[in-house]
């Protein structure tokens, strides 16, 4: 009978691997979670204000994203605040009670028979929905109201337009935050969703609130580290229309310097995002909603997706 030779390997063995021959495919993922881990350091356990808006809210593929970016966050250790508004659904619906939509300074101007459609289509579709796409994931997401524990306080708001002061309606302007509700559900590991309505102590009355605004005075409210607001362009140009250079970050003076130049669809978005870092928010975020997963890629990422707005003496600001 042969015996094998302990120094040679018998027929009926596998050969050995070579430590690394095999190529993992998954290594770019890995990257990615690694690149991700300063971030999560830094943020463990800090709120996060981010308003839903522009076509994510219309779009099927990009409101299941979206609610998959706001678990993730949760189930990474953040906590996250969402305030969203609904302009195309509020639009829709008004058109079908025959009630025309009509915009001053860049707002809804607003009647009481408008304002009762407001808050049945924030209240009462947009907010459900967005609520049962989260809590797809587990029982996350509890919805609630500018209006309720007086989460949101307002009054009237009448713009200046062309030195006159115009009455646009049941359009409120925020005069106090109350966080106690929104603390409590975070306290309870849930992800708060707000609709952007509140109520006056002036006269009682409900009104509708700008979503950019609220968000941002809630995320100073929230001492939130970071308020992200999803928008329907890349960020801010640095010179539209002539270029569609999009600029990274910018200071709070800088971003102060370009308001009077803005298109009128992005100043309540930027002067939110301005509002925000100069009372104790670290960084505001304008991102392309229009993109799938687009939180995770601005946040978690190097490149980053949008515009950073952080307070002065932070040039360059930390991701």
């Amino acid at each position: 009978m042969t015996e094998t030779p302990q120094n040679e390997t018998s027929k009926s063995e596998p050969p050995q691997k070579k430590s690394g021959a095999r190529k993992h495919t998954a290594l770019p993922k890995a990257q990615i979670l690694i690149e991700a881990l300063p971030w999560l350091t830094r943020h463990h356990g800090k709120t996060v204000v981010i308003k839903f808006g522009g076509n994510a809210m219309i779009d099927e593929e990009l409101k299941a994203a979206f609610a998959q970016d706001v678990v993730f966050l949760h189930h990474a250790g953040l906590r996250p605040v969402v305030v969203h508004g609904g302009g195309p659904q509020i639009s829709k619906a008004l058109d079908r009670h025959g009630i025309v939509s009509e915009f001053k300074a860049g707002l809804r101007v607003t009647t009481e028979d408008a304002m009762d459609v407001v808050r049945m289509v924030l209240a009462g579709q947009v907010q459900r929905e967005l609520v049962g796409l989260l809590n797809q994931h587990g029982p996350l997401a509890v919805g609630l109201t500018g209006e309720d524990a007086h989460t949101i306080t307002a009054t009237k708001h009448q713009p200046r337009i062309e030195g006159e002061l115009v009455d646009i309606g049941r359009v409120g302007e925020i005069t106090e935050i109350d966080t106690g509700a929104i603390e409590a559900l975070l306290a309870d590991g849930r992800i708060p969703v707000v609709s952007s309505i509140a109520r006056s102590q002036d006269d009682h009355h409900v009104y509708n609130v700008n979503a950019d605004t609220a968000a941002a005075a809630l995320a100073a409210a929230l001492d939130a580290e970071t308020l992200m607001v999803l928008t329907d362009v890349e960020g801010l140009y640095e010179d539209w229309p002539n270029s569609d250079e999009v600029i990274s970050r910018l200071t709070a003076s800088e971003l102060e310097k370009l308001l009077p130049d803005l298109a009128s669809g992005m100043v309540p978005k930027m002067e939110g995002c301005l509002h925000a870092v100069r009372n104790g928010v670290h960084t505001a975020r304008v991102i392309d909603g229009r993109v799938q997963h687009s939180i995770l890629l601005e946040i978690f990422t190097d490149e980053g997706i949008g515009t950073m707005v952080v307070p002065d003496g932070e040039k360059g600001g930390t991701a």
